[in-house]
């Protein structure tokens, strides 16, 4: 006799809760990091003596580059959306982000997704250029939809994945992340990253998260402060004044964390 339709729920609903605690208990292999400039993610690739796959994973004609080697037992892939080949320059925004992280989770089949970058910071709550932060949650400040349920949509907030004994060890700052896709604030970004309560904004962090939940690879945001967007300096200005030195405070802590994650399972971040 088959068991009633609630008791077979409950059971499936229990096989997929032990089949999330065997993953969580299994020892990390394959990390993949999400860098949208290749000026932030060259530090790390010498960091961590990886090498340029010159026979791509990816489909063919797209810029994506990919770095990838071992370091301290781990498969460590770094991805970068690369350049736009029409104009030459980075392939930075939500497209690029959600296009570079669905193709290398579908090809890479990572265990954690690290989106490492540079980002603005709010003085008001607590940013200082060459902060790292790691993002407790991330979303979108310029998706506005006034229309219900959509307008939750548009925003898109999601936590990233926690990591208290990470924080806790590396005593990092913590902040909410805002992406969107224009490096300057107009009023109605400044008004929705207040409602955020961010305390940083880039331009691809959302969306990589939303791929990530969407995959369910579990994923952290590593950001690094290059301009106070309430600050008294233009933030073009600021932001390349700072990317070079702010870059290497990023990939000191992106080692740590590389470093701390060696043998550990996710349930042990």
């Amino acid at each position: 006799m088959a068991p009633p339709h609630g008791d077979k729920s409950a059971e499936v609903k229990e096989e997929a809760a032990a089949a999330v605690s065997s993953v969580d208990n299994r020892p990390i292999s394959t990390i993949l990091f999400i860098v949208a400039m290749q000026t932030e993610a060259l530090p790390l690739v010498k960091k961590f003596q990886l090498t340029e796959d010159l026979n791509s994973v990816f489909p063919k004609g797209v810029p994506w580059v990919r770095f990838y080697g071992k370091y301290k037992g781990l498969t460590v892939n770094i991805v970068c959306p690369g350049k736009d080949p029409s104009l030459g320059v980075d392939g930075v925004g939500t497209v690029s982000a959600s296009l570079v992280t669905y193709a290398s989770v579908q090809a890479l089949k990572p265990d954690l997704i690290i989106n490492a970058g540079t980002a603005g910071g709010f003085g008001a709550k607590g940013a200082s250029i060459g902060d790292v932060f790691i993002s407790s949650e991330v979303a979108f400040h310029d998706r506005r939809i006034p229309i219900p349920v959509f307008d939750i949509y548009g925003v898109g907030s999601r936590k990233a994945f926690a990591t208290p004994n990470l924080l806790k060890e590396l005593n990092l700052k913590v902040g909410k992340l805002s992406t969107g896709d224009s490096l300057d604030m107009s009023p109605m970004d400044e008004a929705s990253i207040i409602a955020n309560d961010a305390t940083i904004k880039d331009m691809e962090g959302a969306a990589v998260a939303y791929v990530a939940d969407l995959l369910k690879v579990p994923a952290i945001f590593l950001k690094a402060v290059t301009d106070v967007v309430d600050g008294d300096k233009p933030t073009p200005e600021e932001f390349l004044e700072n990317l070079v030195a702010v870059t290497a405070a990023l990939d000191q802590t992106a080692t740590q964390v590389v470093d701390y994650i060696s043998g550990k399972c996710l349930v042990e971040l």
